[in-house]
């Protein structure tokens, strides 16, 4: 388990050196981090974060090579216990779509405040996913608090009107901890109304989920 952890492992995947000199000395400041590698490119990546097996993965979205998404499905290919966070300076929508659809569990911007992502891979390596500030104003613009019930968007209407409220929390980021809570529902009824309805939507990740329910919300 994460939270047992003194520490979470960390490698860095940026073509750019000096970025990743700048982020191991951030990194160094905060003990619950471990930097264990580097990588400079999306080939050196799948085979460093084979070997190191780290717990987060921080990914740019453009590499030298130009297979940061296939890098991205590489990598998290290896097992559900490595997680991918991409860290860049590119914020357009279709970006952020792909980043996520190719399962990403984060999608950050590099002008976030330190502890803002120190937070973020906590989080991320416990299980959450966390998408970028801005596509989460407009879902919550979208998507009211759950007192009222918005219009079905496209491409979700397989769902059941409880699927579609636990998904468009999931879209939020919440934990299923949160989305019982805030449903009144228990933590494994829950899960249940995840799995199916990632299996409805054909998707493994709760993180492909969030992405497909905010592309198809924003059209």
């Amino acid at each position: 388990m994460h939270n047992e952890k003194m520490t979470t492992r960390v490698m860095l995947a940026d073509d750019h050196h000096v970025v990743r000199v700048g982020l191991r000395a951030m990194f160094s400041r905060f003990p619950q981090i471990e930097v264990v590698g580097e990588a400079s490119n999306g080939a050196e990546a799948v085979l460093e974060a084979q070997r190191l097996k780290p717990d987060v993965v921080l990914l740019d979205v453009r590499m030298t090579d130009g297979a940061a998404f296939d890098t991205c499905r590489k990598i998290l290919a290896m097992g559900e216990n490595v997680h991918v966070i991409f860290l860049t300076s590119f914020a357009d929508d279709h970006t952020i779509f792909e980043a996520i659809s190719a399962g990403a569990d984060g999608y950050l911007l590099k002008d976030i405040a330190p502890e803002e992502l120190i937070k973020a891979i906590t989080q991320v390596a416990e299980g959450r996913s966390i998408l970028d500030p801005s596509v989460t104003r407009r879902v919550l613009g979208r998507v009211k608090s759950g007192a009222e019930t918005p219009a079905t968007p496209a491409g979700l209407e397989i769902l059941s009107a409880q699927e579609l409220r636990v998904l468009a929390l999931v879209a939020q980021g919440m934990t299923n901890k949160e989305i019982g809570v805030a449903m009144g529902l228990s933590d494994k009824t829950v899960k249940n109304y995840l799995s199916n309805l990632l299996d409805k939507l054909n998707l493994s990740r709760r993180s492909q989920a969030a992405a497909f329910y905010v592309q198809n919300t924003l059209k």
